[in-house]
């Protein structure tokens, strides 16, 4: 059967921009010490990434068919037979996210933006301790539910010989019914998705003074990196 169109153009730019944004955050907040001038990055990243969260859940109800919540297998039954069909090699057919990827795309999109209010709350001055280890739950969660999804495309690929990847680079699915298929890509939407993105990027930036690591956005201050003695001494001179 020829493959069918079943993912819009926005869903497959949130998510690759989601994967790009969260693992640039979570590396910079891995490898770089929080005294770095680098390490502001990290947040940056990580307010991009909740603010495409946002942009997501809004798709997420004005959308086409799958990239709308309604449409994702969330029922628990669902999740258990979706995984011993695998076992049994018994593909049940989905036109848009199975079970296992519509339990991921929500925890890890709901973890985002949970990292994000943390995130902010631990700049803004709240009760730093407690807040990073919530912080870093999420960040250690979100890690493990992505290497998870992975690692399921992998297998779902490996058993049943469908390579369900491609689908968030084209939009297409194998053995998808015309009745099943969206019929317009809304690649406009998808440009405005990724522009506003961008934008809100270069807005952060914009709005970024790398000497004190503050972030200042209407008239609110953030303190996006521990200041070393270094810095303090720049301030002095």
């Amino acid at each position: 059967m020829k493959k069918k169109l079943v993912y819009d153009s926005p869903t497959r730019v949130f998510h690759w921009t989601f994967a790009a944004l969260f693992v640039t955050a979570f590396t910079i907040a891995k490898t770089i010490d929080s005294q770095s001038s680098n390490y502001p990055y990290h947040m940056l990243a990580g307010l991009t990434l909740s603010f495409s969260v946002m942009l997501r859940v809004l798709w997420g109800f004005v959308g086409t068919r799958y990239a709308r919540f309604e449409s994702f297998a969330l029922a628990p039954q669902e999740l258990v037979n979706y995984f011993k069909g695998i076992l049994k090699r018994d593909n049940t057919h989905w036109a848009g996210h199975n079970p296992a990827s519509s339990w991921a795309a929500i925890l890890m999109m709901a973890l985002a933006l949970g990292l994000g209010v943390t995130g902010v709350l631990m700049a803004s001055g709240g009760d730093k301790e407690v807040l990073e280890e919530i912080h870093e739950i999420f960040a250690n969660s979100f890690f493990v539910v992505a290497v998870v999804h992975v690692t399921g495309v992998a297998l779902h690929t490996f058993r049943f010989k469908e390579l369900i990847g491609l689908s968030m680079l084209n939009g297409m699915k194998e053995n998808v019914s015309d009745s099943e298929a969206i019929s317009l890509p809304r690649i406009g939407f998808g440009v405005v998705f990724g522009a506003l993105v961008f934008f809100y990027a270069v807005f952060l930036l914009k709005h970024f003074e790398p000497r004190t690591k503050k972030l200042e956005v209407l008239g609110v201050s953030l303190q996006l990196g521990e200041i070393s003695k270094n810095d303090n001494h720049g301030e002095d001179d």
